[in-house]
């Protein structure tokens, strides 16, 4: 497989400190820019799934993992279901901070008693079309908006299901057409995979994607279990049972070369076996994350209680300060997030 040549990306930060963006006097780069697209010209941003699955809500789950990290996240992560209008007054606070602006990646799902295929079929247009009226007339800001991510665990194969693959792109097409037609224009759209190579290799994975014209970011949520050993493995995860399958990466370089690539969810699990582990994974982001220059978002899922284990980036003291350390780092307050 020939892989395509990458975006690039500038490495290191320039200009000098600003002490008015929230960030502790971190250096910026003034020369640095934002697409219409929300691409970082240099380096990448920074963000968070802030403390998920503790209750709190996302505004002041926010603000306390950022006390807990020493800084402020470019990209906040949240979560939206059904009929729910999003985003929230807090969440667009959040977004609105004058002193720490940050980018809003509202995850949602449409429905969960509707198949894609009825979505697309216009079941819940009514709460599009409400959705579109409510984000129209209070947040003009730009903003990441995935559709139903990780779709691949809910694939049911079987022809009439209404949850073949297929279905979900066609779902998929429709919600973001649907908003676009209703005047949502600021919503910059990402396609979220699972990111883990038992999916890839399904022979239906390929029909997922929904088209290059609604998706503007491609996205994978890979996680670090025991087999996973440094950033490398993570973002690039392959296994012996699966030879076929080269790691999401270099897939995502191949089939989307034009596309900035977000990792929308990844973690690191506790291994009571190594309390050294967080640390040591931190660290190899600091030294490999340039070795991936279409990678322009990282956003970090920090829960006590996900799926399958403790994701928390301080649930040890020195990950806490090795975590602190790469989200203080150049290549991640390269590019400032604009204000709104």
């Amino acid at each position: 497989m020939v892989m395509a040549m990458a975006l690039s990306g500038c490495s290191g930060a320039k200009g000098e400190a600003d002490q008015a963006d929230g960030r502790l006097g971190l250096p910026s780069a003034p020369s640095c820019t934002v697409t219409a697209k929300l691409i970082p010209s240099c380096g990448a941003w920074w963000g968070l799934a802030p403390e998920v699955f503790t209750g709190a809500a996302p505004a002041e789950a926010t603000r306390h993992a950022e006390a807990r990290m020493g800084g402020t996240a470019d990209i906040v992560h949240v979560y939206h279901r059904g009929s729910e209008l999003f985003p929230t007054s807090k969440e667009i606070a959040l977004a609105r901070d004058a002193a720490r602006p940050r980018l809003l990646l509202i995850n949602w799902k449409p429905s969960l008693s509707h198949t894609w295929r009825e979505i697309a079929d216009g079941a819940v247009d009514g709460r599009i079309d409400r959705l579109a009226d409510y984000i129209r007339q209070t947040f003009p800001e730009r903003f990441f908006l995935t559709i139903h991510h990780e779709p691949e665990n809910d694939v049911r194969a079987a022809e009439g299901s209404g949850m073949q693959a297929a279905d979900y792109a066609a779902m998929y097409r429709h919600v973001v057409l649907r908003l676009r037609d209703r005047g949502v224009r600021n919503a910059v759209t990402v396609m979220t995979y699972m990111g883990a190579p038992n999916w890839a290799v399904k022979p239906w994975f390929e029909q997922l994607y929904p088209g290059d014209d609604v998706v503007d970011w491609v996205a994978m949520d890979p996680y670090a279990d025991s087999l996973v050993h440094d950033f490398d493995g993570l973002v690039n995860k392959t296994r012996k049972e699966y030879g076929q399958w080269p790691g999401f990466y270099r897939w995502m370089q191949w089939r989307f070369p034009g596309k900035p690539i977000m990792i929308a969810e990844w973690g690191v699990f506790e291994r009571y076996q190594d309390r050294t582990f967080k640390q040591t994974f931190f660290n190899s982001v600091r030294t490999q994350i340039k070795h991936y220059p279409q990678i322009k978002a990282l956003v970090y899922f920090d829960s006590p209680r996900a799926p399958r284990g403790d994701t928390r980036f301080d649930s040890d003291p020195a990950a806490g300060r090795a975590f602190t350390e790469l989200s203080r780092d150049p290549y991640f307050r390269a590019t400032r997030v604009p204000r709104p």
